[in-house]
């Protein structure tokens, strides 16, 4: 994929994974774009861990793989600033 497509994708994947963790409010779309690259990454290596296929082009298959990846960072996320707002 090239880097316009690559933010197109990120973009997309980010701004549904904020929308599902409700986190739309304190992103804008450049953190979008962000969430939803690195979560394509993330999701590419946890699906290969389990047997799976990574983020291989721009069809359903990668965008799910990237969404899972997404949420399960906007999570980690969340949960590193809860955890850190207690010390």
């Amino acid at each position: 994929m090239n880097i316009i497509l690559w933010l197109i994708f990120g973009a997309l994947v980010g701004w549904i994974a904020s929308m599902i963790m409700g986190t739309n409010a304190e992103q804008g779309a450049v953190m979008n774009v962000i969430v939803g690259i690195v979560g394509a990454v993330l999701g590419g290596w946890l699906f290969s861990l389990f047997g799976g296929q990574g983020v291989e082009g721009f069809n359903l298959y990668s965008f799910l793989v990237a969404l899972v990846g997404a949420v399960v960072l906007l999570g980690l996320w969340r949960a590193l600033r809860r955890t850190s707002a207690r010390v």
